[in-house]
């Protein structure tokens, strides 16, 4: 794992970019396009301007949403996307001044940013506490939350392309509720997805986010970089979406095994914007602050990886179609060479025939020795997991427990232990969720199908 000796450096950009204003924010609704437009100003020396567009759709209801609605949620999507360019200097101040903040917000959104940011803290070697890491004033006047009625028989999913969303798509979509597929920035396995689950771009929520290039720019010139919390940009855009489409519901594809953190005895967790505690806390504030009615929920809360797998197995329509490697994105592959890759074959090496597995993946992962050490991060060997949406070292080693011939494995995994729990984990049900009722009852129906 490489760590960065980055403390010093954090030390000298704080001083050197005292400031870190949220400057202002706008949107313009065009033939049913939406563009919202950010400015962050980086101490009077960098002034970013990421975007945001939404391609006008049939299922959007703008003409029951006020300016103020719409106002309310572009600022909450700013506020989200405040931490990406906050990172690259870690300025001590932050000044919000679109609207202002109440102490509650305030100290909101230093939780989101203090833990959302705590690989990105680990990573660089970078010391800091919750109390002290940012200073966050604002100004400006309040803003006030939406009241516009919503539907509950109809839910929004996102889908990234991953076996996890395709399981949420296909499940919610042989219900009676009627489903609306989001996609941030699509890529071809998104489009797949939805494609091969039956449903068009054009009945799909689109949103284009755009990165301001002195961003990336910045981070070629050796500024702080690392990872931030995407889901919780994710939930603030789903949570608009929620708005345009009059739809109450959005349920996403976090596990339960998201709640564990990757750097043991820590806090510390690449996925804590996929996290139970986040759930909650998204929950309350948008409550508070932007609808009382949208229901945020993670549909596969209530299982690990190794069900959702098995459930995963019966979509075969899926096999060649899906992706999960962040590394093989860009060209649409599976890298096999990452976490990623290696941790989704053995998930599902106990669900999926070994040679329709390899086709797949394009080799046995398994048993590729060069990957040794990936082997032991995913199992618990090495004392801190892999930085990415990977299980837990448990279910890891209980689907290899049903691996055959394992000559990769390392003696210290007892594979006796792992067929215990892969029987345990393939029947467990963490009632830890917030899961509704009605789409309860659906998890639960094909869980026991």
């Amino acid at each position: 794992m490489n760590v960065k000796d980055n403390n010093h450096k954090y030390r000298q950009l704080r001083e050197q970019y005292s400031f870190f204003e949220y400057q202002s924010y706008s949107f313009s609704l065009i033939d049913g396009d939406l563009e919202a437009s950010f400015v962050f100003n980086l101490s009077d020396k960098v002034t970013f301007k990421p975007k945001i567009r939404i391609p006008a759709r049939s299922i959007f209801c703008y003409g029951s949403v006020t300016e103020d609605d719409i106002k309310n949620f572009v600022f909450h999507m700013g506020m989200v996307e405040l931490v990406s360019y906050w990172k690259a200097t870690c300025s001590p101040k932050v000044i919000i001044s679109p609207h202002s903040l109440d102490n509650y917000q305030v100290s909101w959104w230093k939780k989101l940013y203090f833990h959302g940011l705590g690989e990105f803290f680990y990573l660089n070697d970078i010391h800091v506490d919750m109390d002290n890491f940012m200073h966050i004033s604002s100004h400006g006047e309040k803003v006030s939350k939406s009241e516009i009625a919503l539907e509950n028989n109809k839910v929004l999913v996102p889908i990234g392309g991953g076996k996890d969303s395709i399981v949420t798509l296909e499940l919610l979509n042989k219900s009676k509720i009627e489903v609306i597929p989001l996609i941030v920035n699509p890529r071809e396995a998104s489009i797949r997805t939805i494609n091969i689950a039956g449903f068009e771009e054009n009945e799909s929520v689109i949103i284009h986010r755009t990165i301001d290039p002195q961003l990336l720019d910045l981070n070629t010139r050796g500024f702080l970089n690392g990872h931030t919390p995407f889901s919780a940009m994710l939930a603030f855009v789903g949570a608009f979406s929620c708005l345009v489409t009059g739809v109450s519901n959005i349920a996403l594809s976090n596990e339960s095994s998201a709640n564990e953190s990757t750097v043991p005895g820590s806090k510390i967790n690449h996925q804590y914007s996929k996290t139970f505690e986040f759930e909650n806390d998204f929950n309350e504030y948008i409550r508070k602050y932007l609808h009382k009615d949208i229901n945020y929920f993670s549909f596969l809360r209530p299982i690990n990886e190794l069900q959702i797998a098995k459930l995963f197995s019966k979509f075969e329509k899926h096999y060649d179609s899906f992706r999960s490697c962040n590394v093989g994105s860009k060209v649409d592959s599976w890298c096999g060479q990452c976490s990623k890759c290696m941790f989704t074959y053995i998930i599902l090496s106990p669900f999926i025939e070994r040679n329709r597995l390899i086709e797949i993946f394009g080799k046995d992962m398994a048993q590729d020795v060069s990957l040794a050490d990936i082997m032991d991060e995913l199992t618990g060997i090495s004392p801190v997991k892999p930085f990415e949406c990977v299980g837990t070292p448990e279910e890891v080693v209980a689907a290899l427990s049903k691996y055959i011939s394992l000559e990769t494995l390392d003696k210290n995994i007892d594979l006796a232990i792992g067929r215990d729990k892969f029987h345990r984990l393939i029947n467990d049900y963490n009632n830890e969720n917030l899961v509704p009722k009605e789409f309860d009852s659906i998890l639960k129906n094909e869980l026991n199908d």
